[in-house]
């Protein structure tokens, strides 16, 4: 995955995962949608999901959004919410906010997504020969 300079995707804390900034860039580092909210979201949060499945966790997973888009109107809102019925579950989806900002880190860049999520514990049956 193509990341920005000096950010980091996501550090994981125990159980909790903490990804940053998930931006609109492609595998080679190029934008995709240049000028399309609808396309810059549908990739950021490809970016989000495959940093979920590398750190052993889900969209479901996700139980806090920031979004932050450039110059944000209203209508960026729906636009948002309908390609995020696309990764999140409609049942308990996460908490969130959309914050409108000046300028993103890259030129070109329209939004940005960080999460907050928490693996869900996976305990395996113990062994026969484990038992007390």
């Amino acid at each position: 995955m193509a990341a920005l300079p000096g950010f980091t995707h996501a550090v994981k804390v125990g159980p909790t995962v903490y990804i940053s900034g998930e931006v609109a860039l492609d595998s080679t580092g190029r934008l995709v949608g240049p000028g399309d909210l609808r396309a810059q979201t549908r990739q950021a949060l490809a970016n989000l999901a495959l940093v979920l499945k590398i750190a052993g966790a889900a969209p479901a997973d996700v139980t806090k959004l920031t979004i932050y888009v450039v110059d944000a109107s209203p209508r960026d809102y729906d636009t948002i919410r309908e390609v995020g019925a696309e990764f999140f579950p409609a049942r308990n989806p996460p908490a969130g906010v959309v914050v409108g900002v000046q300028s993103l880190p890259m030129e070109g860049l329209l939004i940005a997504v960080d999460a907050t999520a928490v693996v869900r514990a996976m305990f395996r049956p113990l062994d026969e020969r484990q038992r007390p």
